[in-house]
């Protein structure tokens, strides 16, 4: 009965050891892939989330800007313009 114990032992050392050997190589495909994707990414020159909020932002307060401004335009073209009086002599 001994020797059976020490079979299972064995066997149940040799499992754990590959089971730490697989989620080691699980880590190091991840991590791979990770990196390509990064740099694939990278590569197609995409801005990030936090980037992209900041021009729209940048966008929308121009947009603002042009409309207020307009609108003051509109404002001084609507005014009639003062004729100059002639003058007596």
């Amino acid at each position: 009965m001994q020797s059976r114990n020490k079979f299972f032992d064995d066997m149940s050392q040799v499992m754990t050891n590959a089971m730490g050997v697989a989620q080691g190589a699980r880590t190091e495909a991840e991590n791979a892939m990770k990196s390509l994707v990064d740099r694939w990414l990278a590569d197609r020159d995409f801005v990030t989330r936090d980037e992209f909020d900041a021009v729209r932002a940048m966008a929308q307060k121009a947009r603002e800007e042009n409309e207020a401004l307009k609108a003051r335009l509109d404002a001084l073209e609507a005014k009639p313009a003062k004729k100059a009086s002639p003058k007596k002599s």
